[in-house]
């Protein structure tokens, strides 16, 4: 069976309980993914180039200098790493101040765990500025334990250092700390670390491969994870 197809009773053993719960960022709380495909397509053309579906799941999830790096490579640009993130932090700027959102469900979510005693994280591919920037304009900052960005890891996703040094963080070993993530790289990265996996894709992650996941939920607002949150809970 696979695991969308799973009762959450089914999903996890019944003695196991989650300590913590750890979130990515963009695509999973925030829509940002659709933003940087949208500034992506944007560079691209400006230089005549496309940004095609196979380029943006190599570019997905990844920390910005392996997927502008990536982008170089797959079309051959002349243009710097530093260059194309430049132009990138610009044009970016601009749409997060009109159309910066958070994903279904995301805040209520974070919340009800909140409220509920659950100590909560974030793990991230983004830039520690970005990252606590897009967190406060969605007024969700102060409910974070900690944020982890690319500045406090060697080896980005899908490596599994984030996921493991955020269940050091949380003193908690990490088969019992849940990973919600949006994309193969990420969920990857949370499967190889220990952690229980959840993945919530969407647009271009939807073909991904979520090998080792307990759960592909539908969004945040999916009743099945609420459910496992709710059955697994360690209060």
């Amino acid at each position: 069976m696979t695991p969308e197809s799973l009762r959450p009773d089914q999903l996890l053993p019944d003695d196991l309980r989650i300590a913590s719960v750890v979130f990515d960022l963009d695509g999973l709380l925030v829509n940002t993914e659709e933003l940087y495909q949208a500034v992506g397509s944007d560079l691209l053309r400006r230089r005549g180039k496309i940004l095609s579906p196979d380029l943006l799941d190599a570019m997905m999830g990844r920390p910005q200098q392996v997927a502008l790096a990536t982008m170089i490579a797959w079309h051959n640009l002349s243009d710097s790493i530093e260059t194309l993130a430049a132009e990138t932090k610009k044009s970016f700027s601009a749409l997060l101040d009109s159309r910066l959102l958070p994903m279904p469900g995301a805040v209520a979510l974070v919340e009800a765990l909140v409220a509920r005693g659950t100590a909560c994280g974030v793990a991230t591919s983004s830039g520690p500025d970005f990252a606590h920037d897009v967190l406060e304009r969605i007024r969700l900052r102060h409910r974070f334990a900690f944020v982890l960005t690319a500045a406090d890891v060697v080896h980005g996703k899908p490596d599994p250092e984030i996921y493991r040094t955020a269940a050091s963080r949380l003193k908690i070993p990490t088969h019992t700390m849940l990973v919600l993530e949006d994309s193969q790289a990420g969920c990857r990265a949370a499967v190889l670390a220990g952690a229980v996996v959840v993945a919530v894709p969407s647009g271009g992650s939807l073909q991904h491969d979520f090998t080792g996941v307990r759960l592909i939920a539908e969004s945040l607002d999916d009743p099945r994870l609420h459910a496992l949150l709710r059955q697994h809970a360690l209060t």
